[in-house]
């Protein structure tokens, strides 16, 4: 066999192996934020459910924004971006390297926690998130409604159980007024 040969038989497994690594760059690119870096909801679930079948206290959170619409409306989409990213950071800060957080879609967050004990607390995050932001000169006010779930206090320890506990937590804290935890 010549060297032509064995160099044209090893071209198309060349293209495969490039166009693998294009695949998976997009799968992963596609299970993140562009704007926060955060997952997006198909990205974290499989993490997130994991984490719940392996830590007995892991803690389901959900975040929405209060009023996010105004500050767009107000101020601009790029400071209502500035807002979304703010928000991601600070969850992310609170979950450490005990969790992972997600961006849901438009003002919707979720994290989960391995072990609260490892955060500094629910009040501590609702303070976090309530904290002003700055765009363009302009200090937004931020406020977040926040729910949660403890494994524990499930019948059956699943995500989406989680998940629909912790909404309804968060919709009892909107429920409540303006920077409230439930």
């Amino acid at each position: 066999m010549d060297t032509y040969t064995i160099a044209a038989a090893g071209l198309p497994a060349l293209g495969w192996a490039f166009h693998g690594s294009l695949l998976v760059r997009r799968l992963s690119t596609a299970r993140r934020d562009p704007l926060t870096g955060l997952h997006t909801r198909a990205g974290w679930t499989a993490r997130a459910e994991h984490l719940m079948s392996r830590h007995a206290n892991a803690l389901v959170v959900l975040v929405d924004l209060d009023d996010f619409k105004a500050v767009n409306d107000t101020h601009g989409h790029a400071a209502g971006d500035t807002v979304l990213a703010a928000t991601a950071d600070r969850l992310t800060a609170w979950c450490g390297r005990h969790g992972i957080a997600a961006r849901l879609g438009g003002d919707e967050f979720a994290a989960i926690v391995a072990d609260p004990a490892h955060t500094a607390g629910l009040p501590a995050l609702q303070v976090a998130l309530d904290q002003p932001v700055t765009h363009s000169g302009h200090t937004l006010r931020v406020s977040a409604s926040v729910g949660h779930c403890h494994r524990r206090h499930l019948p059956l320890p699943i995500l989406t159980d989680a998940l629909s506990a912790a909404d309804m937590s968060m919709y009892a804290a909107k429920g409540h007024g303006r920077r409230n935890t439930r």
